[in-house]
């Protein structure tokens, strides 16, 4: 519910996404930032997302985080592509311990 809640935000604050995809649990990850989150999940899916969602097929939306400011979300992405691969999992399965795809969390944008 609470990332419902985020998405309706971004609509009308212009909120920002730091998220991660994942090809599997323990699989290939992808780290980045949008404003349209949806909307890049999509690209991702479609294989035009990045090289590397491509390459490594992450297609699941494990984690993401909304943020008000811009630049707080673009500095958050670039530490968190920095953390060593344990943290970054043990960021994911203490808020989504299945690895679930949480695209469906997202509402209509």
């Amino acid at each position: 519910m609470v990332h419902v809640l985020l998405t309706v935000l971004r609509n009308d604050r212009g909120m920002h996404f730091v998220y991660i995809m994942a090809s599997r649990p323990g699989g290939a990850l992808y780290v980045g930032e949008t404003r349209d989150l949806s909307r890049r999940i999509d690209q991702h899916r479609s294989g035009h997302g990045s090289v590397h969602t491509a390459k490594y097929k992450n297609r699941t939306l494990v984690w993401y985080q909304a943020f008000e400011d811009s630049q707080q979300a673009k500095t958050f992405e670039l530490r968190l592509k920095k953390w060593r691969r344990a943290w970054k999992d043990k960021l994911i399965t203490d808020q989504n311990p299945d690895w679930r795809d949480l695209s469906a969390t997202l509402g209509h944008l």
